[in-house]
């Protein structure tokens, strides 16, 4: 354990490696609860110390919209999230910035300050609107799942019955927007068929900010052995997910009654009182950690399969932390990160290897889609 903090916290410091973990959901946080991420948080899995902790100093902060927001509140709810955390980097700016090219993670991370990338957890959050999706893009953010757990208007999600059979047209659109503006395209969250159409048309990597294996362990967030080879062959990504119901087969079904939960939640208003009704299912849900089966070996087991399948260059980190209602023993929070790396070493992953999976699989990719 020594041993890996001091790699992850040396290299840091040298400006060697950078660890970006692909998927945080803490930014609702910011808003619901009006947490400070400057300061170590009693509860949850993420704040800047532990950041700082863990060596991800480049976090996709992850602004989740649920899908009971529809039309334009999911664009109101997306404005109020993109506010609250740039209320946090006006508060913080010694501590942390905006990052939207793949020059200001390097020159933010180097300067010692987290460098925050903003992205979207669902495409029904630029209501049908390739015009909102340009000016979130102005907005600094640089990626965007195509659907989260129901589908949209024009992609199919792995957690809903199909509607489209994969993407719609205006859903090809949408990816080809998004490849010519900058954002890069997240493949999680979405059917397998909406996962090939959108390989099919993308012309740039993409990337699965939070998903598994599903050899490992049979869910439909997870990834196929032949996807984890599709996105190995698009030069994208696949960020493994920490949480229990996608890396241990025991903890499956618990996770299958979370996502039907989701579902089928329908409020009936609007506006403030839909925010409050947000609020209310966020404090009863994940706030509390559930138990469960799932350990950090598992964890290394999902990036091992996903490295014999995809490739050393093609694998990273996307732990769902403040997202996720239970974690796996041993990564119960980001600042646990260096027993991560301590396990892939004892794996047999080298420095190099680790570096990449830690952030520099990622950040190659973010150079290619948003720029230098």
């Amino acid at each position: 354990m020594r041993t890996a903090l001091f790699f992850v916290l040396t290299a840091v410091a040298a400006g060697q490696t950078i660890g970006i973990d692909t998927h945080l959901d803490v930014a609702q946080r910011v808003l619901m609860e009006g947490v400070d991420l400057a300061n170590r948080l009693k509860d949850g899995q993420v704040d800047i110390p532990r950041l700082r902790e863990g060596g991800m100093n480049a976090p996709f902060f992850a602004l989740w919209v649920p899908t009971f927001y529809k039309g334009s509140e999911a664009v109101r709810r997306t404005l109020d999230l993109r506010d609250a955390m740039q209320t946090l980097f006006d508060r913080h700016p010694d501590q942390i910035e905006l990052a939207v090219t793949a020059a200001d993670i390097e020159r933010v991370t180097k300067s010692g300050k987290i460098a925050a990338v903003l992205s979207l957890e669902g495409g029904h959050q630029i209501d049908d609107d390739l015009a909102v999706l340009r000016m979130y893009q102005r907005m600094g953010i640089r990626a965007m799942t195509l659907t989260h757990f129901r589908n949209t208007n024009w992609a199919d999600s792995s957690t809903d019955t199909p509607q489209h059979n994969g993407l719609t047209d205006f859903g090809k659109s949408v990816v080809r927007e998004m490849n010519r503006i900058g954002v890069i395209v997240d493949v999680s969250h979405i059917s397998d068929k909406t996962f090939y159409d959108a390989l099919a048309v993308s012309s740039k990597p993409v990337i699965a900010t939070h998903s598994s294996c599903r050899a490992l362990t049979d869910m439909p967030r997870n990834m196929t052995d032949d996807m984890l080879k599709a996105v190995a062959r698009n030069g994208g990504v696949v960020s493994i997910n920490f949480f229990p119901s996608f890396v241990n087969a025991k903890d499956a079904e618990a996770g299958r009654r979370l996502i039907k939960k989701q579902n089928a939640m329908e409020p009936q208003v609007t506006g403030a009182a839909l925010d409050a009704y947000a609020r209310k299912v966020h404090l009863e849900g994940l706030r509390t950690m559930k138990p469960a089966f799932a350990t950090i070996d598992d964890v290394v087991a999902h990036i091992d399969h996903a490295v014999k399948f995809a490739g050393i260059d093609h694998v990273g980190i996307g732990s769902d932390f403040d997202g996720i209602d239970s974690v796996p023993k041993g990564l119960e929070d980001i600042g646990k990160m260096p027993q991560l790396a301590a396990a892939l070493r004892k794996k047999g992953y080298s420095e190099a290897d680790i570096r990449k999976i830690w952030g520099g699989n990622v950040l190659r990719v973010f150079r290619e889609v948003v720029g230098k």
